[in-house]
């Protein structure tokens, strides 16, 4: 796979595929880290001479995407005003994807300098099922450029327009990004060290069952937590409270939760627990937290179970996502892991054995 060090771009306009979906308080971006994570091939491309032209994503704004943006639907504004502050320079936003706004932002941009297309999920195209439909978007998209960079990991498990079929219609890379999270994921699934602990939480069961069956054939220690867990116990019929910063906070021995109670994080026996097993681990993979940690009152566990994995003397990796999030929301500094990832559903799908549709695009030629 060429890397994104391996183009000349000089003079040239190129298409960085960027994962900058990032949270949003209203208009104001809560977490900027899949931003900065993005920065070093951007300025990379932009110390070269580059042409530099991002395209993302935010949100999933349903139906007519350009409605959706005249109702206040997720316009990538915040995001190209805090990449402009970050690279230190402004950075235009085009009023479109790829229509006369993106062909005029395009042409307006001189040898390093950057600007951003609007919200590529705005253009329905973009997650089309159909495949001429996305190959129409892909060559307006293309059109723009004389280059493409791959960087969005985070978006690689997508058979999306920006994601598949760009790479196929111009000269093509991966970025330092995506080069950076396989080199290290690479390494969960190839003579790992050991004792490996996997540690799985977060909501929906059904997104980890594959990687469960995946890893539970290389990991030595396989720890499901959050919702996942709870899952098992409402499905015997175990009732729950309501969701909500306000819900009472108890310790429930378990596992009969009370009916009219749910389960929102591990209690003090649960972590204690966790950390005997991590205590003397060699590699840990870290996906989803433990309880709802954006809540004070439930936010014990997943605090317990970070501070266990960044003790860990070996590859740590915290598998994107909320788990990323929590990190950063609990304050816990980055430097303490070994990896922190930007993709979850990529992250979970590249372990689970999947082919990326994204990954494949940027190994094909030319």
């Amino acid at each position: 796979m060429r890397q994104a060090a391996d183009l000349d771009v000089a003079g040239r306009t190129v298409l960085v595929r960027s994962d900058f979906n990032v949270p949003l308080a209203g208009t104001a971006i809560t977490d900027d880290g899949r931003i900065r994570a993005g920065l070093p091939t951007l300025t990379g491309r932009l110390g070269r001479g580059a042409r530099v032209l991002v395209c993302a994503h935010l949100g999933r704004p349903a139906g007519d995407g350009y409605a959706a943006r005249a109702a206040g639907g997720p316009s990538l504004a915040p995001v190209a005003a805090r990449l402009g502050e970050l690279l230190g320079q402004p950075v235009p936003l085009a009023a479109d994807v790829a229509g006369e706004s993106a062909r005029a932002t395009a042409a307006a941009l001189t040898a390093g300098q950057a600007a951003m297309l609007e919200n590529v999920r705005f253009e329905p195209a973009e997650t089309s099922k159909d495949d001429a439909v996305r190959g129409a978007l892909a060559a307006r998209l293309a059109a723009l450029a004389d280059l493409y960079v791959g960087d969005g990991f985070g978006a690689l498990h997508r058979k999306h327009a920006s994601v598949y079929d760009v790479p196929g219609l111009l000269p093509h890379a991966a970025g330092q990004l995506v080069t950076a999270e396989l080199a290290v994921l690479s390494q969960l699934t190839t003579g790992p060290a050991r004792p490996y602990v996997v540690v799985l939480g977060g909501a929906k069961v059904s997104d980890k069952l594959g990687v469960i069956g995946n890893l539970v054939h290389i990991a030595d220690r396989l720890l499901i937590c959050g919702g996942m867990a709870y899952t098992f116990l409402a499905a015997r019929g175990h009732e729950g409270s309501h969701l909500g910063a306000d819900a009472a906070a108890e310790v429930i021995a378990g596992p009969d939760i009370p009916p009219g109670r749910m389960g929102l994080d591990i209690g003090p026996a649960t972590r204690d627990l966790f950390a005997r097993k991590l205590a003397d681990a060699k590699t840990v993979f870290w996906n989803g937290p433990p309880g709802v940690f954006e809540f004070p009152a439930f936010a014990a566990g997943t605090l317990a179970v970070a501070e266990a994995i960044s003790h860990v003397a070996g590859l740590t990796v915290v598998g994107g996502g909320d788990s990323a999030a929590a990190v950063r929301h609990l304050g816990l500094p980055a430097d303490a892991f070994t990896h922190i990832s930007t993709g979850g559903g990529a992250s979970l799908e590249y372990l689970e054995g999947r082919d990326l549709p994204g990954l494949l695009a940027l190994e094909a030629g030319p």
